[in-house]
């Protein structure tokens, strides 16, 4: 049984992957880390755990998680993992990594996009990108894992056969990406509540979000070249889920079923990458509540265009159901395990 501990486990990835973990089956969930809520039962700040994990959180000690734990999920905001992930490093644990502290080739874009220079680079080296479908074999060697982000995940998964396929030009990228409001996380803040979200549509952070950042590693990668592309994320009045609609200009004639088949072939096998019929695309209400990810293709034969639809549920395949494959992943269990909620539909 692996013993396994969350970090930052009041915030909604972070308690998503509590949830995750109490189901598992091949996890114990042992220790359950807050600084601002040490002392407090878990089920009192998320009734729905009463009964089922009345544990309570604790301050975060480094030589009590190394003794207890095998795993650690560190549900961190961004530039706090990289304070503390070396010291859990250090003791010998395996890390899951949701901030984008490890998500990096390079220090430097980094330093760019977070304002801020990492803390430790060397580090940084050793940290593997957490995609599963991508780097599952780099990810089961891996002690620490930079778990992607949900715009990322859903971008990324949604481009890559194409970009890598080079039947379109790489540089004509444009994605249209809709979130839930859990996506901007449970802090305090006057454009997430209620009334300032519903029945609404915003774009925010239009041409400087830092997923561009990732996307564009990602897909540079698959390309064989850099790419730089236009991302534009709006945030919409639902709970959760993300909705991306990505388009690329093909080079050379190509048809909807023609592009559905280099996908299902890309991706053939894979659990949780669901490829959509040609004449057939993905809704949110198709894989919220699941660790899937739902993919369509159209091409717009009139201007030469593929039209790709991407959508995942922002806390499970965006954050905590992809860390708990990637631990799956780490510990040579069944990707799926613990992990196959079926969507809910309504």
């Amino acid at each position: 049984m692996i013993k396994a501990g969350v970090l930052g486990a009041t915030g909604y990835a972070g308690i998503e992957t509590v949830r995750l973990l109490l189901g598992h089956g091949g996890a114990e969930l042992v220790r359950v880390v807050s600084h601002s809520n040490a002392g407090t039962r878990v089920s009192q700040l998320y009734p729905n755990l009463r009964g089922i994990c009345d544990m309570e959180f604790s301050a975060l000690d480094a030589d009590d998680i190394a003794e207890s734990c095998d795993v650690v999920f560190t549900a961190l905001p961004h530039g706090a993992s990289k304070e503390v992930i070396p010291k859990l490093f250090e003791k010998g644990l395996r890390v899951i990594d949701l901030s984008g502290d490890f998500r990096y080739d390079d220090p430097v874009v980094y330093e760019k996009w977070y304002g801020q220079p990492h803390s430790d680079p060397e580090l940084l080296k050793q940290a593997v990108y957490g995609l599963c479908e991508l780097y599952r074999d780099k990810i089961a060697d891996a002690r620490l894992v930079g778990n992607p982000g949900c715009y990322t995940t859903c971008s990324i998964t949604g481009l890559y056969p194409i970009v890598k396929s080079g039947l379109a030009d790489n540089h004509s990228i444009i994605i249209d990406a809709k979130s839930g409001v859990t996506g901007a996380g449970r802090g305090l803040s006057l454009p997430n509540m209620f009334c300032e979200c519903t029945e609404t549509m915003k774009a925010y952070k239009v041409a400087t979000h830092r997923h561009t950042s990732e996307i564009e590693q990602e897909l540079s990668h698959a390309a064989g070249e850099d790419i730089m592309l236009s991302f534009t994320p709006h945030l919409a009045p639902m709970k959760r889920g993300i909705f991306a609609t990505c388009y690329i200009n093909l080079r050379e004639k190509r048809t909807t079923e023609e592009l559905v088949e280099l996908y299902k072939d890309f991706y053939g096998g894979e659990r949780f990458i669901d490829v959509y019929e040609a004449g057939s695309l993905p809704e949110l209400k198709h894989i919220v509540g699941s660790n899937r990810v739902g993919i369509g293709i159209v091409v717009d034969e009139r201007l030469g265009r593929a039209v790709i639809i991407s959508c995942l549920d922002n806390l499970i395949k965006g954050a905590a159901g992809q860390a708990v494959q990637n631990m799956n992943i780490m510990f040579g269990l069944p990707e799926e395990t613990g992990l196959e909620n079926i969507a809910s539909y309504l």
